[in-house]
């Protein structure tokens, strides 16, 4: 079982590692950079160096890289989408210069262009931006969301329109966040529940392509398209949801990570990794 959290990089990318460590982590999420800006500075070989070195201490555990939520490469605005195909390509040599298999990202908004228009937009830049990028290996994790707003990627259906209709599928998979599924309508409450949530899954996407989770619940309740994360079992999901997932077969080797909550003492994801334990164990 691969399970951790997402983690600060102040003071070097290296120090992530620190941070998992701290919190006995199996699983690990970063930026490669300060994601509220567009400028991105370049990767040093101390960075890269420094990067391999505290990950081989850490062991052979999956890592994988959030980009940046200026992107948005579903946009009309010339603007922003120029700057979103750049700065995505950057991603991508990024993750491939650090050896980190998946680029976690949202599918963006089509800013009242409509769904199917933003989908077209958004797999055509996507398609340019991997190209651009001049990378060989890694993979765009299209993330589940909440659906508020003009927001893309709300119901598997989208997600799969995504993945068919780029010319780089091989590149593609979905990092599934349970508080936005869950705000997007698709419940794991119960057994019930959950099978039909995964089954619609499997028929629009396909169980191979879910790579990563998210971990978070949520301070909604279902369908309520809203983005607001919680700690584990306090929220609309509950703890059943977390069991059955923690004890799904089926999802043992995918990697969890936590974006819940927190103070820089983590004690927070100590508490919220802990009760998942729990969970997967049984209790």
């Amino acid at each position: 079982m691969f399970i951790g959290a997402h983690m600060s990089i102040a003071g070097g990318l290296h120090m992530a590692f620190d941070h998992i460590r701290t919190v006995d982590g199996t699983a690990l999420q970063i930026f490669t950079r300060n994601q509220r800006q567009w400028k991105i500075p370049p990767l040093t070989k101390v960075d890269i160096d420094l990067f391999g070195m505290a990950w081989e201490e850490w062991g052979e555990y999956p890592v994988a890289a959030h980009d940046s939520y200026l992107i948005n490469l579903a946009s009309p605005k010339e603007e922003q989408v120029t700057k979103s195909r750049i700065g995505f390509a950057e991603e991508l040599r990024r993750i491939e210069m650090l050896k980190v298999p998946y680029l976690v990202t949202h599918p963006g908004s089509h800013l009242g262009e409509g769904v199917d228009a933003g989908i077209e937009r958004y797999v055509a830049n996507l398609d340019c931006a991997i190209e651009d990028s001049g990378t060989e290996s890694g993979m765009v994790l299209l993330e589940t969301t909440a659906g508020q707003g003009t927001n893309l990627g709300a119901t598997f259906e989208e997600l799969g329109a995504m993945i068919s209709l780029s010319k780089h599928p091989h590149r593609l998979g979905v990092c599934y966040d349970t508080c936005h599924t869950f705000s997007a309508g698709y419940d794991i409450r119960t057994p019930e529940a959950y099978a039909a949530t995964f089954d619609a899954f499997d028929a629009a996407i396909g169980l191979d392509r879910l790579k990563f989770f998210h971990l978070n619940d949520t301070k909604h309740d279902l369908g309520a398209r809203k983005d607001r994360h919680e700690h584990i079992g306090k929220g609309g999901i509950g703890l059943d949801g977390f069991r059955l997932l923690m004890r799904d077969e089926r999802f043992t080797d995918v990697p969890k990570t936590l974006e819940t909550p927190k103070d820089t003492d983590l004690q927070d994801d100590i508490r919220n990794l802990e009760i998942l334990r729990g969970l997967a164990s049984g209790a």
